[in-house]
């Protein structure tokens, strides 16, 4: 029996795509941290700000669920700054390891409407208060101290500031799991200035 279309299942997230100089700012930041720890460190064209993780969605649903997000968007352009780099759940206890996202109104705005948009379809609600990050490696109990004074030593020079971008849109990715790790692909694109 062959499968059903209704029960094919996409992996799904939204989020930004990073400005070109920020992106090549982090990714020398993460050239020479690399080194430094054997750590399962996020492809350089995985880099990316997830505005909402809509994990397992059908694929016969998937024109419903773009079509709700062309009307998630603010009118506006907004700025988003990347510096810093920082551990998830928290220091003592790696797991992620992350480049902050500097405070933004309008990004958090944009990741609650999105969210709210693809409630109205059925798409679980956030259960948690929106923290913007980019991840950029995930730790598995190894040893960090070389990875940690490495980040110290790249603060101590003001190494950890990776600039500004505008957000002009928003993406819809799929995810697939391969066995070098996960490909992203860009499934749709929504600007965030509406057209008249």
């Amino acid at each position: 029996m062959g499968t059903s279309m209704s029960s094919v299942v996409a992996r799904l997230f939204t989020g930004l795509s990073l400005g070109s100089q920020v992106h090549g700012k982090l990714e020398t930041a993460l050239h020479l941290l690399r080194p430094a720890a054997e750590l399962h460190w996020s492809p350089p064209e995985n880099l990316h700000i997830t505005t909402k993780f809509i994990g397992e969605w059908p694929e016969s649903r998937l024109p419903e669920l773009r079509t709700a997000l062309s009307g998630a968007g603010p009118a506006d352009e907004f700025p988003v700054s990347v510096a810093g780099f920082g551990y998830y759940p928290d220091a003592n206890h790696p797991r992620v390891l992350y480049a902050g996202v500097g405070d933004s109104p309008a990004l958090t705005h944009l990741a609650r409407k999105i969210d709210e948009t693809l409630a109205v379809i059925g798409c679980a609600r956030e259960e948690r208060p929106y923290s913007p990050h980019v991840t950029v490696a995930r730790i598995n109990r190894q040893d960090i101290r070389q990875l940690r004074e490495q980040i110290a030593l790249m603060g101590s020079m003001n190494h950890l500031d990776f600039g500004t971008f505008i957000a002009s849109e928003f993406h819809l990715y799929r995810s697939a799991v391969t066995p070098r790790g996960s490909v992203y692909t860009t499934l749709a694109t929504y600007p965030l200035v509406h057209a008249a």
